[in-house]
């Protein structure tokens, strides 16, 4: 099929797919998407949406096929043609794309990419974001999304965490995630603490707890929690957010070096924990540049 694009005359380089049956055998990792999570089969995910496409096809991961309508083709031609994607572009209706899909894609837009070997840490990281069982898929997303928006080199995971490639996570994090190296520990905390040592991080633990509260840190001496605005940047850090509801394990806190607590309003008890992620990330960010 040739397909004029922005610039006139031109052709699009790869094929363009009419469909109009939902039950084509082409399109079976785009059915009933929201009952189940692609990704956790073959190293593969979904990718939702103009901008997280987008950013997917600017990325390093390879891309499988497209799926969208025709609007979205329109608006998306110029990025597939600069990735020089080799992959299929499938071209469906709204309504076939939503039997497809088994939602409403308001978007109009899906894609089918692969992850890529697992990345190595180097010694080079600076800031490091660390989640232990964080199991909401939509607190990963805003966790990649702020590590990517405050300079994090890298995102480390517990076995536990929900998958950052799962389709709403890419989402949330508007496609943030196919530029942030990402490694799942197996060994929990023995491998956090050999990272610890590899990439030679100072850990700091985000923490509830108000200012006096002590508890052991790494080196085996009582520690209390530094407010957020008094703690300075370590050459390098890693920082740990815990899930929301038991925090940060007794092995986790144990692993980390300093502690810090966010000062709140009297009343307040907790924040989102991506929302406690941001500010630390930030505040760092800040103290190094000073």
């Amino acid at each position: 099929m040739v397909l004029k694009g922005p610039a006139a005359g031109s052709v699009f380089p790869v094929p363009v797919i009419p469909l109009d049956d939902p039950a084509d055998a082409r399109l079976g990792e785009y059915r009933d998407l929201k009952d189940r999570d692609l990704s956790a089969a073959g190293g593969r995910f979904v990718a939702e949406g103009e901008i997280v496409v987008r950013r997917l096809l600017g990325s390093r991961l390879r891309v499988q096929s497209i799926l969208l309508t025709a609007p979205r083709l329109a608006t998306l031609a110029p990025a597939i043609t600069a990735a020089r994607a080799e992959c299929p572009v499938f071209l469906a209706t709204q309504p076939v794309m939503d039997a497809i899909a088994g939602f409403h894609v308001h978007r109009g837009c899906l894609a089918i990419g692969e992850r890529g070997p697992d990345p190595e840490l180097t010694a080079g990281a600076r800031t490091v974001l660390v989640l232990e069982d964080l199991v909401s898929a939509d607190n990963v997303g805003a966790c990649v999304r702020n590590g990517a928006a405050f300079g994090v080199d890298a995102l480390v995971l517990s076995p536990r965490s929900a998958d950052p490639f799962y389709r709403k996570a890419i989402r949330v994090a508007l496609g943030s995630t196919f530029a942030l190296p990402i490694v799942r520990l197996r060994s929990w905390p023995a491998d956090l603490l050999a990272l610890k040592r590899h990439l030679g991080l100072t850990l700091v633990a985000a923490v509830v707890e108000p200012p006096g509260c002590e508890t052991e840190t790494s080196s085996g001496s009582p520690s209390t929690p530094i407010p957020l605005p008094a703690l300075r940047r370590p050459e390098r850090v890693g920082v740990l957010l815990g899930s929301e509801g038991p925090g940060l394990s007794a092995a986790a806190r144990a692993a980390c070096d300093l502690e810090v607590t966010i000062p709140m309003s009297p009343g307040a008890d907790s924040l989102n924990v991506a929302t406690a992620g941001a500010l630390v990330l930030y505040h760092l960010q800040q103290v190094a540049g000073r």
